[in-house]
C-alpha cells in the first residue's frame, strides 16, 4: 500500500462523549467543567478514510494523563535531559505531563499506523489563553512520540511553560498527523490534580 500521505485521506477525531465546544461556548459553560482528569482515560473514535479502501477504518485511542510535575521538581528533571535546557522566565515554570497512549483497530482488515508526536499537545488556561511551547533542547525521557500500530501503546513525557499562578491549566491533543487531513474538536485534559490532600492520606 502507498504512504498514508500519498492518499487524499480524511482523519477524525470524536470525542466518546460528544463534546461539541462550540455549544459549551455559547453555554457559557468553563472547560474545566468537561476536561479529562488526571488518572482517567479519554476514549476517542479515530476514523482514516480514502478512495483507496473503499470506506472508512475505524480505531480507538485512549489517551490518558498518568502524572503531573511542576514547579521545581519539573525543572530538575528538565536540566538533568540536557545542558541545553534553559531556566524558566520570570513568572512562569515547567509542567511535564506523562501521557499514555494507546491504538487499536476496531476491525479487521485495518491499513492505518498512527504518528504521535509532541506537537500534538498544547497547554491553555481554563479561559482558552493559549501558553507557549517549551521548546526544550533536549526532551525529557522518554518523550511521547512513536508511530502506532494496531494494539501499540506510548507512554512518555510532554514540556509545557505555565504561568506560576494558574492553578487550573489544562492539556489540548489534535488529532493532527503530517499532512492527513482532519475534521473534529479537540480532546481536554486537566493538568492538576483535583484533590491532591486525599492522596496523602495514610
Amino acid at each position: 500500500m502507498p504512504p498514508l500521505k500519498a492518499h487524499a485521506a480524511l482523519l477524525i477525531l470524536t470525542l466518546a462523549l460528544a463534546l461539541d465546544s462550540a455549544v459549551y461556548a455559547q453555554k457559557g459553560r468553563p472547560a474545566t467543567s468537561y476536561a479529562q482528569a488526571v488518572g482517567l482515560p479519554l476514549q476517542v473514535i479515530v476514523v482514516f478514510g480514502d478512495q483507496y479502501n473503499g470506506g472508512d477504518e475505524l480505531y480507538d485511542a485512549k489517551i490518558t494523563v498518568a502524572e503531573i510535575v511542576r514547579g521545581e521538581k519539573a525543572w530538575q528533571k528538565v536540566r538533568a535531559a540536557g545542558a541545553g535546557n534553559m531556566p524558566q522566565a520570570s513568572g512562569l515554570e515547567y509542567l511535564l505531563a506523562r501521557v499514555r497512549f494507546e491504538f487499536s483497530a476496531r476491525a479487521q482488515p485495518h491499513h492505518y499506523d498512527y504518528t504521535l508526536a509532541p506537537a500534538q499537545f498544547s497547554a491553555m488556561s481554563a479561559a482558552a489563553a493559549p501558553y507557549a511551547s517549551a521548546d526544550l533542547a533536549a526532551p525529557v525521557k522518554p518523550e511521547l512520540r512513536g508511530v502506532l500500530h494496531s494494539g501499540g501503546s506510548v507512554e512518555g513525557w510532554v514540556a509545557f511553560l505555565i504561568p506560576r499562578g494558574d492553578h487550573t491549566p489544562l492539556m489540548v491533543f489534535r488529532e493532527d498527523v503530517g499532512s492527513v487531513i482532519h475534521q473534529g474538536d479537540a480532546s481536554i485534559f486537566k493538568l492538576y490534580d483535583e484533590n491532591p490532600a486525599a492522596k496523602t492520606k495514610p
